[in-house]
């Protein structure tokens, strides 16, 4: 099963993660699938980029956001309409 969650880049306290589509047994930044988009906490404001129109294609076949994922592409949505 696949789903779209967070793998974290970046330096030693100083993190930033990917927006990825992964297999669910796999580690949190082991071999993905796609890069969906980035996401930044700690600039300001926070920095997101997602890919909206593969976000869609994904969950169309059947990938599950994990809880953190969804709530960002909830933040997206109303930032976007």
């Amino acid at each position: 099963m696949l789903r779209i969650r967070l793998a974290r880049t970046g330096a030693r306290k100083k993190p930033s993660y990917r927006i990825v589509v992964i297999e669910r047994e796999r580690a949190r930044d082991g071999g993905f699938v796609e890069i969906l988009g980035q996401y930044n906490p700690r600039r300001e404001p926070v920095e997101l980029t997602v890919k909206q129109d593969r976000v869609n294609y994904w969950l169309g076949r059947g990938a599950q956001p994990s809880e953190t994922v969804r709530s960002l592409l909830k933040r997206t949505e109303q930032a976007q309409g």
